[in-house]
């Protein structure tokens, strides 16, 4: 981003560039974006943390199709974008001290445990339904419930790790590291879960025919969308940072490595 001064006399950032994978950016009236202003700087310095009116003259907004056939994220490109220097955040080649807050606590709601409390229930009440090859619900099927059992044990460890943090935010203490902890076993359990409900339901959660795969009625009604679900969920540990880089964080601020 380049800064100027306007014919009115105010002060500007010229931003041009490309955000890809901005989730529901179809839906947004603003972005915040983090352009490089200094480019001289090394690469985590010289970036501002911008406010952007997403109907600015310059901003188009391209859909991107995930493989379950949803449009959820999006491409987006600015060109010659014309933002108030007052809608900067903070100060001036410091933004990523500000996204870098934001990332602890958004790796922190990345780990979804009411989400994944949920979907536990959820594959419960369709293991209780679904035969087992020998006969019998499926979760009277001892390989199947010890798969349940670990996954709850890891679910119950990840909530306490997530009251643990709660309980220092409240006390004043920011999330450090132990975000990047949530954000990995988070993921993982959303995973695990997602692969857990096509395993119940067998040859019923494998028809996938994008939209109409939803609607088709093979089925019971709980395995329409699972195949969907379980491609969508494939990013979960790629988003917020993807899970490879948060062990090198823990390795780092952790252990000192």
């Amino acid at each position: 981003a380049e800064r100027v001064t306007g014919d009115d006399g105010k002060e500007y950032y010229i931003v041009n560039g490309q955000k890809t994978w901005t989730t529901l950016g179809q839906h947004a009236d603003w972005g915040f974006f983090l352009v490089r202003t200094d480019p001289n700087a090394k690469p985590q310095a010289g970036i501002s943390f911008l406010l952007i009116d997403m109907k600015s003259p310059g901003i188009s907004v391209r859909r991107i199709t995930t493989l379950e056939g949803g449009h959820e994220v999006n491409d987006v490109f600015l060109d010659n974008v014309k933002v108030p220097v007052e809608n900067r955040v903070f100060h001036e080649n410091q933004g990523w001290t500000c996204a870098k807050a934001l990332l602890a606590h958004e790796r922190s709601g990345i780990a979804g445990v009411a989400r994944s409390k949920r979907g536990l229930e959820r594959l419960r009440q369709m293991a209780s339904t679904e035969l087992a090859d020998a006969g019998g619900a499926l979760i009277q099927d001892p390989f199947f419930r010890r798969k349940v059992a670990e996954l709850e044990i890891d679910l119950t460890a990840l909530e306490f790790t997530e009251l643990r943090t709660l309980a220092g935010e409240s006390s004043g203490k920011g999330p450090g590291p132990e975000s990047s902890i949530l954000k990995i076993k988070g993921t993982e359990i959303q995973q695990r879960l997602q692969e857990l409900a096509l395993e119940a339901a067998g040859h019923y959660g494998a028809p996938f025919l994008g939209e109409a795969g939803h609607n088709s009625g093979i089925g019971p009604r709980h395995s329409l969308g699972l195949a969907g679900d379980y491609f969508n969920g494939r990013k979960t540990s790629i988003y917020g940072g993807s899970n490879e880089i948060q062990r090198n964080i823990i390795s780092k601020m952790v252990l000192g490595l």
